[in-house]
């Protein structure tokens, strides 16, 4: 056996813009280039959203370049006063530089940005072949070149006179070798540069696209109605229950919760058929969600469920839920956020958890008062919302909770949900009678329940399936699932099954981790069709609080979680550029679940809106090595292979089952 030197020389620093290059799939997508040119489109679009900008124009050229130009302010070119180098050479050459970080009341180039979270168009520059940016400013055009992705940069050079014209023009060649298809899709584009037109009030958006032959395509986009219009052209001839509501709201200067200026902007109207929604967060399109469409939804909701209360519109014996109003209710939604927070460099999800309280606060009273200012749409709205419950009840109950003799066959610790909708009910197995009774007073009784387990559970992995029921914990487990052992051949019967979701909810810990393994071992070896039909989830609860004192009184005070030491060094750094001294913010080490109050385990584990959890997935293709790393890490008799195994690797070990 060859033993590897792990030493000095083991590390391998990467510089500049080099880790981009080796893993461009860390920071952007790789299907196309589309990203990278929108990250060019979104900080003309910052300039558009700060009020400086009122053009944003877009060339498609024939050898494959973007050409993406606005009238705003220009980049600035002079040099850094820390750095020392031109600013637009850092803008395009460094990770995490840019005029997006510094929040502090009269200093923010940008207050409300899309930008913050990316790498911004240092990643443009990292995956091109060539790049150009010229800039129209102090009454003089400015031109720099950079080449072989970003390695050469030219110097910035003065190329004539511009009078009062100012603005940024950007052109960009896209590397081939790193994309799956070299150019942007033509759909993508449009609908990019189509919401910013909605988005933008005022601000022309154009497209040209240049021909082999004749003059180049050109596409504008302008509407008047703004959000309703857009979505009046999402529905096409598809016409709503009522009609659409619109409407925007903004935290003033003396809201305590919230930093002036934000909020949201909505249209929302309810469809018998499927229409397309679409969200944003300061302009950038958040195709995934996140905790704004969760505030939405949340402030909907609660008008509705207030409006149908206030009318006594709702049948003896329904009980309205949530999905139920929105389930047919299509929305476009621009949220403003100071500081937003973005799952993954794409940004394509928001995950700031004070964006479910800032768009559903904003939303719910203007909304509730346009209802009862509207009692015939809101009867229309209330009506359909209804007849969604009564549906959702009537499938509900083909699977009714098993029962014998009239007495209840579930373990006596179990405290179950009330909802009998299998694709909303929840399931967690909670670490320890603490934490356990913390999670009760957490949950959503509706679809949520909670299973403590008391110690760790038995290495399932070498117990014979006869026996299995023989161990209290499992046996527990087993029938508040409602599902039989089976093995990964058979083809079990899961009609029975009484939960959605199955979460495994441990400490953060080694000793958490531990039997997070115990369990995963558990359902691998004896429920395995659950994990292959996605109903296995593992709860990701922080380890750090991080409290940040308020800041005069555009931002409020707020509390943070980081999951690991990476996040709380990354808030750190984030904190530091925001202008937080490291004494003035202040760290909780959680030691368990047990030490959260309920409201802390809700919004950080429990709350689908916020919590963070990983769905347990075994790929088609590592089945057999899977079920060897099991073999090896839970056997009884592979205890010599397991210690050389943990002596050669234990430092490289990732949770990825």
């Amino acid at each position: 056996m060859t033993s590897k030197t792990y030493d000095e020389s083991s590390f391998r620093v990467l510089k500049g813009l080099e880790p981009v290059r080796e893993r461009p799939g860390m920071y952007t997508r790789t299907d196309s280039p589309a990203h990278i040119i929108q990250e060019v489109i979104d900080n003309a679009a910052d300039e558009a959203l700060g009020g400086f900008a009122k053009k944003i124009h877009v060339t498609l050229h024939l050898d494959g370049s973007v050409t993406v130009a606005d009238d705003g302010r220009g980049i600035p070119v002079g040099l850094h006063p820390e750095e020392g180098v031109p600013v637009v050479v850092l803008a395009y050459t460094r990770l995490h530089a840019g005029g997006k970080f510094d929040k502090r009341e009269g200093n923010g180039a940008y207050a409300f940005s899309g930008g913050l979270h990316g790498v911004g168009v240092a990643v443009t520059n990292a995956l091109s072949t060539r790049v150009e940016v010229e800039v129209k400013r102090d009454g003089k055009i400015h031109r720099i070149d950079f080449s072989d992705g970003g390695e050469n940069i030219g110097a910035v050079r003065i190329e004539g006179d511009c009078g009062r014209q100012t603005g940024t023009r950007v052109r960009v060649w896209p590397d081939p070798k790193y994309f799956e298809a070299p150019r942007v899709p033509m759909n993508e584009l449009e609908r990019l540069l189509r919401s910013k037109a909605v988005l933008l009030s005022g601000v022309s958006v154009r497209l040209d696209i240049e021909q082999a032959a004749g003059p180049a395509l050109t596409k504008t986009w302008s509407y008047p109605e703004g959000l309703a219009g857009y979505l009046k052209e999402l529905a096409g001839d598809v016409e709503p229950v009522a009609p659409i509501f619109t409407a925007e709201k903004y935290a003033g200067k003396d809201d305590a919760s919230f930093a002036p200026g934000e909020g949201a902007a909505w249209a929302l109207a309810w469809f018998e058929s499927a229409v397309p929604s679409e969200s944003y967060v300061n302009l950038i399109p958040t195709v995934n969600g996140g905790t704004h469409e969760s505030g939405l939804r949340a402030g909907v909701f609660e008008a509705v469920k207030s409006f149908i209360e206030h009318h006594t519109l709702l049948p003896r014996g329904v009980k309205l839920q949530q999905e139920d109003v929105c389930g047919r209710m299509s929305f476009l939604l621009s949220a403003r956020l100071l500081d937003p927070q973005f799952q993954g460099q794409v940004k394509e999800k928001l995950n700031s958890r004070e964006a479910v309280k800032l768009v559903s606060t904003q939303l719910r009273d203007p909304f509730e008062i346009w209802l009862n200012n509207h009692v015939e749409a809101g009867k229309a709205i209330a009506e359909l919302s209804i007849k969604q419950a009564l549906a959702r009840q009537k499938n509900a109950q083909k699977v009714e909770k098993k029962k014998t003799s009239g007495v209840a066959v579930l373990p006596g610790k179990l405290s179950d949900c009330e909802s009998e909708d299998i694709a909303e009910n929840e399931l967690f197995l909670v670490e320890g009678d603490s934490a356990g009774g913390s999670a009760k007073m957490a949950r959503n009784k509706e679809t949520q329940a909670i299973l403590p387990l008391r110690g760790k559970v038995q290495n399932a992995w070498e117990i014979d399936p006869d026996r299995l029921l023989a161990n209290a914990e499992i046996h527990d487990i087993a029938v508040a699932l409602g599902v039989d052992a089976h093995r990964a051949d058979s083809s079990p019967d899961l009609s029975g099954l009484r939960y959605g979701k199955i979460v495994i909810m441990s400490d953060a810990d080694v000793d958490g981790s531990h039997i997070q393994t115990l369990l995963l071992t558990l359902f691998f070896r004896h429920f395995p069709k659950l994990i292959e039909n996605g109903h296995i989830y593992v709860a990701q609860p922080p380890l750090y609080r991080v409290d940040v004192p308020a800041q005069g009184k555009k931002r409020p005070a707020r509390r943070l979680y980081a999951l690991d030491d990476g996040e709380l060094a990354a808030i750190r750094d984030r904190l530091a550029q925001e202008g937080f001294k490291p004494d003035a913010i202040e760290i909780g080490r959680f030691k368990g679940l047990g030490e959260m109050n309920p409201d802390q385990l809700r919004e950080t584990t429990m709350d689908p809106a916020t919590r963070r959890v990983l769905p347990v997935q075994v790929r088609a293709e590592a089945i057999e090595q899977t079920l060897k790393m099991f073999t090896l890490l839970m056997g009884k008799g592979e205890a010599s292979g397991r210690r050389a195994w943990m002596e050669e690797k234990g430092d490289t070990v990732e949770a990825d089952v």
